[in-house]
């Protein structure tokens, strides 16, 4: 364990003699006669704590304390001012400064002694405490990755299972979360946003857009995977699947007994991807603003994905249909601000189709 070292500031050359002497025997003694010397040796090797005197031509004790507290590096070294003033107002201005503590001149050495002994044992009481805060600090960081690595992977293995019956990939989960925050970066930098959209919320946004259609896997088979057009009793069925998405993810926070701000903005997703704009979506009739933001991104980001894709019921579209049939239906199915920034990213759109092809011919390919 290295020695305890003390920095001792002081023009005098007797006073920096008999200091280094009183200390020297208990602690590694550095000095310096000027206060510019004595910041070169903070800045080249910081001691424990210094002895700084006030009174110093050029540079005096207080101005050098006040760099020494300025500075990252030096600021929480504790510092006892040596003077032989003794007016309250010099002390004053010096502990303001963030002295710890004054001695006056002549030094009583036992007092000496016994002040740096002191804050010494102060420093280090302190140091030990803000390192079991760091510790504990990092333990909580290191707890929340691995519950939002935890949260991440269950929200796709369930995301995952409801797209595996429904004969879509993993790339669909993949593309619209991208599709969903790209929107909802394009809707925050956009004079009219509608509501405040800060960082957190558009990663909530993006990681719960893979549960939108959890709902499927409350659909039977023969209709989920039906090869052509459903009858419209088996469309009433498919409906369905919104509201089971919703109610299943608000069982799941139920039974936490408490609000989960991914567990909301899922529920919007899931049970609201498809009402319409002008109120003839599904499954509550929603119009406009009524419907939660989070429906409204991921109506669109779902549409323009399934447009492309391949499906059992309907071959791919190419890219520039897609966004011809979208912007076709701003203010009747899509929120007309949404499809606005929509156009404005279509090639983004295409980029992050592109990112993440399923292997079979993909639309973004397709002549126009």
């Amino acid at each position: 364990m290295s020695a305890t070292t003390l920095l001792v500031v002081d023009d005098a050359p007797e006073n920096l003699q008999l200091l280094s002497a009183l200390l020297s025997p208990q602690y590694r003694v550095k000095v310096a006669n000027s206060g510019i010397r004595a910041l070169g040796v903070v800045a080249l090797s910081p001691p424990d704590l210094i002895l700084l005197d006030v009174m110093m031509p050029e540079m005096d004790g207080l101005e050098v304390l006040r760099r020494l507290k300025a500075d990252p590096i030096s600021r929480d070294i504790p510092v006892i001012l040596l003077t032989a003033l003794t007016a309250a107002i010099d002390e004053q201005e010096g502990l303001e400064a963030g002295a710890i503590d004054y001695l006056t001149k002549p030094i009583s050495p036992p007092l000496l002694l016994a002040r740096v002994h002191n804050h010494l044992q102060l420093k280090a009481a302190q140091d030990r405490l803000r390192h079991q805060n760091e510790f504990l600090e990092e333990q909580v960081r290191a707890r929340t990755r691995d519950i939002e690595t935890l949260q991440d992977i269950t929200i796709h293995t369930l995301a995952s299972l409801a797209e595996t019956r429904d004969n879509e990939t993993g790339n669909h989960l993949r593309r619209t979360q991208h599709y969903v925050r790209l929107l909802a970066e394009g809707l925050q930098r956009h004079p009219h946003c509608p509501e405040p959209l800060d960082a957190e919320t558009i990663q909530l946004l993006f990681k719960s857009a893979p549960l939108h259609d959890i709902g499927k896997v409350g659909i039977p088979d023969r209709i989920l995977l039906k090869p052509g057009p459903l009858e419209p009793e088996e469309f009433e069925l498919m409906k369905q699947h919104a509201r089971m998405g919703r109610e299943a993810l608000d069982s799941a926070e139920r039974t936490l007994g408490q609000s989960v701000p991914f567990l909301e903005i899922a529920k919007d997703i899931a049970g609201a991807h498809h009402e319409h704009w002008d109120g003839n979506g599904y499954p509550d009739g929603l119009a406009g603003t009524a419907i939660p933001l989070a429906g409204r991104l991921m109506a669109l980001a779902d549409v323009y994905d399934a447009l492309i894709s391949r499906r059992v019921y309907k071959a791919p579209f190419s890219h520039e249909r897609a966004v011809e049939m979208i912007s076709e239906a701003s203010g009747t199915q899509f929120d007309p601000l949404l499809v606005e920034i929509f156009l404005t990213q279509q090639e983004q759109f295409r980029a992050i189709a592109r990112q993440f092809a399923d292997t079979a011919s993909p639309a973004w390919a397709q002549p126009g």
